[in-house]
């Protein structure tokens, strides 16, 4: 995944590759048909094994998983594809808030909840494939929910670096509106990840950070703006 995936889309020169992982053929159908509306999307490959899927499309740029396989969780699957660097989306009906922020723990891109229309299917994907952060209306709601303790306090600079940089999606640009240096921007990010992980809840992805601040109070699901229009897609994640 040298190249970015959605610059090349935007440009014109390949669309994203996307692979399905489901144990009903109807659903595959339907997320095929979903995302054939979007010239920036491909479907490369559909299958209810993990595995046999990822061999047939390994250039896959997002999968699109089922978190129920043949009547298993599989949260150690998601953690394994996300441990190897896959941007996974967790597409499923269970929807209940500690299976959806469980998934987000195990490293998933982002939780799209089955009953969420093709509008939603297809902007979470596209923002999935360039590591931008989409919050679906179920997955806000779990975030909003969440009774976890443990909620570390964060600086207002620190907040204000992370809301910047969830709605402008560029660090470089988060810079700018600060008038700070670039690397004064990945240190509150950096500083908002070490303080989460020392609390005992780590945040390695920007979808898990995002789902900490939401949790915590610290940034509304509506300032990143939940219903982004596909079109707002236009730059790439440094």
């Amino acid at each position: 995944m040298d190249a970015d995936p959605m610059a090349q889309a935007m440009s014109g020169e390949r669309p994203v590759g996307v692979s399905i992982v489901d144990d009903h053929p109807v659903v595959i159908d339907g997320v095929r048909a979903w995302l054939s509306t979007e010239p920036r999307l491909r479907v490369l490959a559909t299958g209810d094994d993990p595995d046999l899927v990822l061999r047939a499309a390994p250039e896959a740029d997002v999968i699109l998983l089922d978190l129920r396989l043949r009547g298993k969780m599989v949260l150690d699957k998601l953690a394994e594809l996300s441990a190897d660097g896959r941007r996974v989306v967790v597409y499923s009906e269970h929807t209940d808030p500690a299976t959806m922020l469980a998934a987000l723990d195990a490293g998933a891109t982002a939780f799209l909840a089955k009953h969420e229309g093709r509008e939603h299917c297809v902007a979470t994907v596209l923002a999935a494939a360039n590591d931008r952060p989409y919050v679906p209306p179920a997955l806000a709601g779990a975030m909003v929910g969440d009774p976890r303790p443990d909620r570390p306090a964060l600086s207002d600079k620190e907040r204000e670096a992370l809301l910047l940089w969830f709605q402008s999606m560029s660090k470089a640009s988060v810079a700018r509106r600060m008038q700070i240096s670039e690397h004064t921007v990945k240190q509150y990010v950096d500083r908002a990840r070490i303080k989460y992980t020392r609390a005992g809840r780590p945040a390695a992805t920007k979808a898990a950070l995002l789902a900490r601040a939401i949790e915590d109070g610290l940034i509304r699901p509506e300032e990143i703006g939940i219903y982004r229009s596909q079109a707002s897609y236009d730059r790439p994640t440094p």
